[in-house]
């Protein structure tokens, strides 16, 4: 379903050129859930941009079901919702049902399905609270879920998340683990980077590990297992970053 190949993307600054990712290609089926595992600056964050068709790559290419995203953009807008760390995209003035209904418009959701995403995602992320409450005086936590929901409310078959608990208690952290794993059973297809690598253990079955840029590994949690002769993912993952590409 998502295809990349020899990807790199490169910056330019102050006339010095900054690789921010360097030839990844890998490939992820529909309805899988993987983790990207990199430490801050490794490119993870780039990597999700150019999926989205947020950036461009500098070379290579992305493909969704088939399609150069890059090549025709507006053929896979409406199949991705995206969520990128502390940026929530959201509307101060407005309250919270108020910024839902105004990106479902943007999407092409009609009154109808408008209502019944926005009733849904209230009851699944207990929001009814807050949801005629003005966002710009909400709580960290009640931002990021009424963020997760503009992310989820047209419901995409592609769902990208950079540090989706960021910023949620305990309880609503756990919410989140239990829509992925309902997310999961509707085929979706997730990626998503974390930090917090229990969390990665719990909900993934694959993981992509990027270092400066670069994979190091891409395949299943059992075959790195296997292979590391441990289940420790931490452990697992900072020996991979010291070993790099050589691994």
């Amino acid at each position: 379903m998502i295809s990349v190949q020899n990807v790199s993307r490169f910056f330019t600054d102050k006339k010095k050129t900054i690789t921010a990712s360097k030839n990844i290609s890998f490939e992820i089926n529909k309805g899988d859930v993987v983790g990207l595992l990199g430490e801050n600056g490794a490119g993870k964050t780039t990597l999700l941009r150019m999926i989205s068709a947020i950036l461009q790559p500098s070379e290579g290419s992305i493909h969704l079901d088939g399609i150069d995203i890059h090549k025709h953009p507006m053929k896979i807008k409406g199949k991705i919702g995206v969520l990128f760390g502390s940026e929530t995209g959201l509307y101060d003035r407005l309250t919270a049902r108020e910024n839902l209904t105004y990106f479902a418009k943007l999407y092409g959701l009609s009154q109808h399905e408008t209502k019944a995403r926005v009733d849904y995602l209230t009851v699944r992320f207990g929001m009814n609270e807050y949801l005629d409450r003005r966002v710009g005086n909400f709580s960290k936590g009640m931002r990021q879920k009424v963020t997760i929901a503009r992310t989820l409310i047209h419901d995409p078959q592609i769902i990208l998340f950079d540090e989706p608990t960021t910023g949620l208690d305990i309880t609503s952290a756990n919410m989140f683990r239990e829509l992925i794993h309902q997310l999961r059973k509707e085929g979706k297809t997730i990626i998503f980077s974390s930090h917090i690598m229990e969390e990665v253990k719990q909900l993934c079955q694959s993981v992509i590990m990027i270092h400066k840029g670069e994979l190091i590994y891409n395949g299943s949690i059992e075959d790195l297992y296997q292979q590391e002769e441990s289940d420790d993912l931490n452990y697992i993952f900072m020996s991979r970053i010291i070993r790099g590409n050589n691994s």
